[in-house]
C-alpha cells in the first residue's frame, strides 16, 4: 500500500469525526467521505471499507439504532457514485447532489418503514418525507462543505514535504 491511500483512507476516518462534534442535524461528512472514498480509491474493496469501517467505530461511540441498515446501506451506494465519479469535477458535483437525495430518500424510507412515526401508507411515506427536508438542507450543505474539505485536505497534503532535520551549523 502506498502514501496515496493511507492519505486518503485517514482523510475518511477522520471525517468520521464530523459526526461526533456538535453539529446542525445531517450536517456531516457522511456523504463526502463515502464519495470521496469511491472517487480516490482504486481499490473498490478498501473504497467501500474505509466509509463503512468510518461508521462503525463512530457508531460504537454513538450507539446503534434501528435505522442503521439505511444509513450503512446508502453510505455504500454513495461510495459507487464515487467510482463513478473519479475526480471529474462536474461529476463529483451531481454525485453530491445525487448522493444526498440517496442518503435522504433511503434513510427516511427506513424511519417510515422500522418506526412507528407515520401511517404505513403512501400518504404517511409522503408525510415522512416531508417532515424531514429540514434535514436534507442540511445534508446537501454538509455534503458539498465536507467534500470541499477532504479534495482541499487531500491536494494540499499530497505533494507535502516532511521537514528535515540537517541544519547548517553557524
Amino acid at each position: 500500500m502506498n502514501k496515496k491511500f493511507f492519505l486518503i483512507f485517514g482523510l475518511v476516518l477522520l471525517a468520521g469525526l464530523s459526526r461526533l462534534i456538535p453539529h446542525p442535524w445531517n450536517f456531516t461528512a457522511l456523504g463526502a467521505m463515502a464519495l470521496f472514498s469511491g472517487s480516490m480509491l482504486n481499490n473498490k474493496k478498501w473504497a467501500l471499507t474505509a466509509p463503512v469501517l468510518t461508521l462503525l467505530w463512530t457508531d460504537l461511540i454513538l450507539g446503534f439504532h434501528i435505522t442503521m441498515i439505511y444509513v450503512y446501506a446508502s453510505v455504500v451506494l454513495i461510495t459507487c457514485l464515487g467510482f463513478w465519479a473519479q475526480t471529474s469535477k462536474s461529476k463529483i458535483i451531481t454525485s453530491s447532489l445525487l448522493g444526498s437525495l440517496i442518503f435522504f430518500m433511503t434513510t427516511n424510507f427506513g424511519v417510515w418503514f422500522s418506526q412507528n412515526l407515520y401511517a404505513k401508507t403512501f400518504e404517511g411515506l409522503i408525510q415522512c418525507y416531508v417532515m424531514a427536508l429540514p434535514f436534507f438542507e442540511n445534508q446537501i450543505a454538509g455534503d458539498f462543505f465536507y467534500l470541499a474539505v477532504l479534495y482541499g485536505a487531500y491536494f494540499s497534503l499530497k505533494n507535502l514535504k516532511p521537514f528535515s532535520k540537517s541544519y547548517s551549523s553557524t
